[in-house]
């Protein structure tokens, strides 16, 4: 390996250490709390995105399904031929997009909207419609990416799962759900038998 590589991937962790600590700065408090509010209110929760911010999604909703909030990740190209009908009034819909102009994204917020869901947008760009067109929107911050180059959804990957990880640990508290409970959501691997010994 390259002397220079070694180096970079050494910068990796550095900026992405450096990247959640700065995200933290621009979270808006009110903003966090309507959403942790919601999401503990809510019966059922729908994520969206695509690229890296659709995985951090999958992740999200894996999140909730974990403290018992039932979640499922939606498709965005599935959302629009039918997917869609998942979302129901009252329903709460994550919609995460850095930029807040991905297209495919802005049907969703319309189909949302028109059956008076809870949106929640996570993006950059507080002007963008996805941020406007939410009923909560989240500002995520990120000052560069990994690469050499600053264009691989890397650092952005990992301050959107961050985000959602805080999400979590507040939902935890917030609806007061217990390891026990967790046993019984995880009873496989490493994890479920440290659970339920």
């Amino acid at each position: 390996m390259k002397e220079r590589s070694w180096e970079y991937a050494q910068d990796a962790f550095r900026i992405e250490g450096e990247g959640i600590k700065s995200a933290l700065e621009y979270i808006d408090k009110e903003a966090f709390e309507k959403a942790v509010d919601a999401l503990a209110k809510s019966t059922r929760i729908s994520a969206s995105a695509c690229g890296h911010s659709g995985i951090a999604c999958q992740h999200f909703a894996h999140l909730m399904c974990c403290i018992g909030l039932p979640a499922r990740f939606i498709s965005p190209s599935e959302a629009n031929h039918g997917a869609s009908g998942f979302i129901k009034k009252g329903d709460v819909v994550l919609l995460a997009s850095r930029g807040g102009k991905t297209a495919e994204l802005l049907p969703i917020l319309d189909i949302a909207r028109k059956k008076e869901a809870i949106i929640i947008s996570v993006t950059e760009n507080m002007e963008s419609e996805l941020a406007l067109g939410a009923d909560i929107a989240i500002k995520m911050h990120v000052e560069r990416e990994t690469d050499k180059y600053n264009s691989q959804g890397t650092t952005s990957f990992v301050v959107l799962a961050a985000i959602f990880a805080a999400l979590q640990a507040a939902l935890i508290e917030e609806i007061g759900f217990v390891n026990e409970t967790f046993a019984i959501h995880h009873p496989g691997g490493a994890v479920g038998e440290r659970l339920n010994k």
